[in-house]
């Protein structure tokens, strides 16, 4: 049987514990499976759960899902020091000097005083920061990760073309360049063709996407509360045929539409 860490509110007794599960002597049997690949999809899995709770406002289960993200970091930072790779350690020293580097204007004689001028510094010692390891020059899309979600992945790579001035210079064009997108949309689809239709389909949303950034929205954000909006109207529409003792698949769409329209309003009021 393993120890127990005795001040569980320390780093160091999560680092224990999971050096204990990792332990081919008595340690966990799931844990000791794992890699970097397998555990990969649960890191990306922890940080939506903890973007979940920021968008519900729920500070408990965000201290939980918080949690729960460290304890992904400390367990990629296990495997790598059993490989002799790097340690924990090597990780928090890694971003605090990362972070003291890249803020002269708070550790230094920096003089960065708005949140345009930090983003231009940080970028100018990002990229001195690789022009000193020696790194071959990317191309300026070249490091935006293929793994972000779509909608994230698009903003980014808008925001890389927009530094070279490849941008519009306001919202209101981006506007006209959706109607566009729509209309070739609707060729498509009268003209059936799925493949076309997906790639039309694809193209609309990178210019919504695109206006996004321009309203300074975050797509991804917008979408999950408007996710977040029908969960909660269409749960009420359950309640609503439940207090009538009757099924939602019992309805018709027009019954439906009556009932969505209903709770659309008893959201209004709470």
């Amino acid at each position: 049987m393993k120890e127990i860490p005795e001040d569980l509110r320390s780093i160091d007794a999560l680092l224990k514990i999971m050096a204990s599960l990792r332990d081919p002597d008595g340690g966990c049997p799931w844990d000791l499976q794992q890699d970097f690949r397998t555990i990969s999809p649960y890191t990306l899995e922890e940080a939506y759960e903890v973007a979940d709770a920021i968008e519900r406002g729920d500070l408990d289960d965000l201290k939980e899902e918080l949690g729960d993200l460290l304890l992904q970091v400390v367990f990629h930072a296990q495997m790598a020091e059993e490989q002799g790779s790097f340690s924990f350690d090597d990780v928090l020293e890694g971003i605090s000097s990362k972070m003291v580097r890249r803020h002269p204007h708070v550790f230094a004689d920096g003089t960065s005083d708005t949140p345009e001028g930090v983003a231009a510094t940080w970028d100018e010692i990002k990229q001195a920061e690789k022009d000193a390891k020696g790194k071959k020059p990317l191309g300026l899309l070249d490091d935006v990760p293929a793994v972000l979600p779509a909608l994230t992945q698009a903003v980014k790579l808008q925001k890389r073309a927009a530094k070279v001035g490849f941008d519009w210079p306001s919202a209101a064009p981006v506007l006209d360049k959706i109607e566009e997108e729509i209309g070739e949309l609707r060729v498509e689809v009268a003209a059936e063709d799925q493949d076309k239709t997906e790639e039309e389909f694809g193209d609309l949303l990178f210019v919504l996407s695109n206006y996004a950034r321009h309203l300074k929205v975050d797509p991804d954000a917008a979408l999950r509360r408007a996710n977040q909006k029908f969960r909660s109207r269409f749960s009420k529409m359950e309640q609503l045929a439940g207090s009538r003792n009757t099924d939602l698949a019992d309805l018709s769409l027009e019954q439906l539409e009556e009932l969505w329209v209903q709770a659309k309003k008893q959201e209004k009021r709470d």
